[in-house]
């Protein structure tokens, strides 16, 4: 028997629409891309590869204060390249105008991935809900907005996966239509207007898997090669469970493997080709050798160094997920703490995860429910609806466990947070259409699961509604909803309350500070912790919280408050209230969580160092850095200035790109730098006073201090002027 033609789709509400981007453009668009200053390391260090880039008009090899950057894929580069430009060419030419242009790209792909996912829940689970839950998930979850504030590509990977598996779904529906259409022998029908346009699915399977290369393209071009390797792990795996190997053999030769990967390596290979070109093999660097059981990785030497083809492909790929990339200059969050984060990147929406993952997938138990999905699981014979919810599963489980045998960092979770949020909205959206069922059957106890599903509200799931596991037992039921819904947000209010409680205790007990206080002279050091992405925050104690008063209390009264009116509203039976409630809640943290960056950021970011200077540097001054160069990677942009010096810092993302023969001659020693101290020419020292090296070099006397902050200062060996 052909597959049921799918359930068209239901259109997105205006409502919905003004709602995603009123929340878009107040907590990505406005504020947000203004302050704090762009902050120390990747974030910097990102924006002045793409302020060099439009510098040096070089759009194949980037660079990085004047020395080959080979380690990134170009295409956030290219874009906040393109908003800089634009920027110049409206007259914002100072750092902070540029700064705020090389966020604008970020805040787009947000806006985009969440019209996306909400397109891609509402297509899934035919319910209007489901759509607006999962944008509202996805612009309220922690983790996407803090790596947002830092212009890294992980976003933008979430992007171009979510669109890669849109496509595939699209796939799969149109496989469904085309069999019904086929059994019905309906004739081919054309665009109203453009008549070379048709809706057959043969003629629109092509354009989806044109789609999904173009996906996976962009995805290598933002990200590297797991931009294809997670979207194929993922269909692959689904096509398997779903069809068994040789029906998966037969499906993938269904979606025209030759011209998608026609259309892959034409969008894909060229910038490969040409940077591999640019950056050739100079001399005759070491080769690999394999000795006592172990990997002996070889070192570059100046003018003996492998082209950019080894570096990229082998050292950034393989070694790293190895965990032997060259130079081991970052650390790996332990596997604990890295699923754990997951939960920590959704609050509050991950207390729902267990019950909507077991709710799609009912893998365990003994009901009647579980025994059908397990029959039909075995047997390759799960209807559509099903099928899109194990494609959700199988998305973020592949990329979970991809990065279970490799070195992550905390944010490399990001790309599994997408099919988690449509996963929790359609669950959420269940949860709505389950108390409005139970509310219409409470004058007569003899309704039916038939009856429920036959409603054709745009709010109740259509495709994947409520099923034998809750409209069976729709009598069961109190009027106040779903008892898991209502016991899930009993946790939530919960821990609302102990964070509440916490939070009150550090209000009263921490002293408020001064006005003028340096937040660095406040922190507990654990340089240990620094190579992790969020690690400085770890610095926190008592004492630097007295600094952080307000962005405390909006916390804490944001997971409180949330929590409890949406405890109220699903006890009332209005899940939906709940639900924006939640939201509400959610988005209040963030505003908290923004507030307690920008207070942080003086010891984050050496901007403000960069600004008190700029009016007394000059074109032949000479600007140092004393340590490696991100730890104050802001004074190269802020500064405007691709030759900053290095004293006793030659690591990190400068390392290899410095042994190339044409890496310019900025790495200074305390001998050097002695010498030249001593010569007319001035020169402007940074240094911390927290992290090593924090001492400086014997100088030659005077040693003038200009400006202090944040734990870091500047000096110099002449007066201001």
């Amino acid at each position: 028997m052909p597959p049921a033609t799918p359930a068209r789709p239901v259109r997105r509400s205006r409502s919905t629409l003004v709602t995603i981007l009123l929340l878009w453009i107040a907590f990505y668009a406005s504020f947000t891309l203004f302050v704090p200053q762009l902050l120390d390391d990747a974030d910097s260090v990102h924006a002045e590869v793409a302020r060099e880039m439009l510098l040096r008009h070089d759009y194949v090899t980037l660079h990085a204060n004047g020395i080959r950057y080979l380690e990134k894929a170009p295409l956030l580069y290219w874009s906040m390249a393109a908003t800089m430009r634009l920027s110049q060419l409206c007259g914002a030419t100072s750092p902070r105008a540029l700064a705020v242009a090389a966020r604008i790209p970020l805040a787009l792909t947000i806006l985009a991935l969440a019209l996306l996912l909400e397109a891609f829940a509402r297509r899934l689970f035919h319910t209007a809900r489901a759509g607006l839950y999962s944008a509202l998930i996805l612009l309220s979850s922690f983790g996407i907005f803090l790596f947002t504030r830092i212009t890294i590509p992980d976003a933008a990977v979430c992007l171009f996966t979510t669109l890669a598996l849109y496509c595939f779904w699209r796939t799969e529906e149109l496989h469904a239509e085309f069999a019904a259409e086929a059994a019905a022998r309906t004739p081919r029908q054309f665009h109203p207007r453009f008549r070379w346009i048709t809706y057959h699915p043969t003629d629109r399977l092509r354009l989806y898997c044109g789609g999904f290369a173009a996906a996976c393209a962009l995805n290598v071009l933002t990200k590297g090669l797991i931009g294809v390797v997670f979207p194929a792990a993922i269909v692959l795996l689904y096509l398997l469970l779903t069809r068994g190997l040789k029906r998966t053999a037969r499906r993938l030769r269904q979606l025209h493997p030759w011209a998608t990967f026609e259309a892959f390596f034409l969008i894909a290979a060229p910038w490969h080709i040409l940077a591999g070109l640019a950056n050739p093999t100079e001399g005759h660097p070491a080769p690999f050798r394999f000795v006592n059981m172990h990997w002996l990785i070889p070192l570059p030497t100046l003018g003996n160094v492998h082209g950019w083809f080894w570096f990229y492909f082998m050292n950034e790929h393989v070694l790293r997920y190895l965990n032997l990339r060259i130079p081991h200059d970052y650390d790996t969050a332990p596997l604990w703490l890295f699923w754990g984060l997951c939960f920590i990147w959704m609050m509050p929406w991950s207390a729902f995860v267990f019950k909507a993952t077991a709710w799609a997938a009912p893998f365990f138990g003994k009901s009647s429910r579980t025994q059908t999905f397990r029959s039909q699981l075995r047997r390759h014979d799960l209807p559509l609806k099903r099928r899109g919810a194990l494609l959700l599963l199988v998305w973020a489980a592949v990329i979970l466990l991809f990065f279970a045998f490799s070195t992550r960092q905390e944010y490399y979770v990001l790309p599994a947070l997408p099919a988690l949020a449509i996963l929790i909205a359609a669950w959420l959206a269940q949860d709505a259409a389950t108390v409005q069922a139970s509310s219409t059957t409470t004058s007569n106890t003899q309704t039916t699961t038939s009856n429920t599903e036959s409603t054709t509200d745009p709010q109740v799931p259509r495709g994947f509604s409520l099923g034998s596991h809750s409209a069976q037992k729709v009598r069961g039921f109190s009027p106040r909803g779903m008892p898991s819904a209502l016991h899930c947000t009993a946790a939530l209010l919960g821990l609302g309350t102990l964070f509440a409680a916490a939070a009150i205790y550090v209000l009263i007990k921490s002293h408020a500070t001064p006005p003028n206080a340096d937040l660095a002279n406040l922190l507990t050091q654990h340089p240990s912790d620094y190579a992790l992405s969020m690690g400085h925050f770890l610095d926190l104690d008592t004492r630097a919280l007295g600094l952080f008063r307000l962005p405390l209390a909006l916390a804490a009264a944001g997971l409180f408050l949330g929590p409890l009116a949406a405890f109220l509203f699903r006890r009332k039976s209005k899940p939906h209230a709940a639900n924006i409630s939640l939201a509400a809640g959610a988005f209040t943290f963030l505003l908290a969580a923004h507030l307690g960056l920008q207070t942080f950021a003086p010891v984050l970011t050496s901007a403000q160092l960069a600004e008190a200077i700029a009016p007394q540097v000059h074109p032949d001054d000479l600007v140092a850095i004393h340590g490696e160069y991100e730890s104050s990677s802001t004074l190269g942009f802020y500064l405007q200035r691709d030759n900053i010096h290095i004293l006793d810092g030659r690591s990190s993302n400068l390392w290899y790109g410095s042994f190339f023969t044409d890496a310019p001659p900025i790495f200074e020693t305390p001998e050097s730098i002695a010498q030249k101290w001593a010569s007319p020419q001035r020169i402007f020292l940074w240094q911390s006073l927290t992290d090593p090296p924090n001492q400086l070099p014997p100088l030659p006397t005077p040693v003038y201090i200009l400006v202090k902050s944040g734990g870091k200062e500047i000096v110099s060996n002449q007066p201001n002027r």
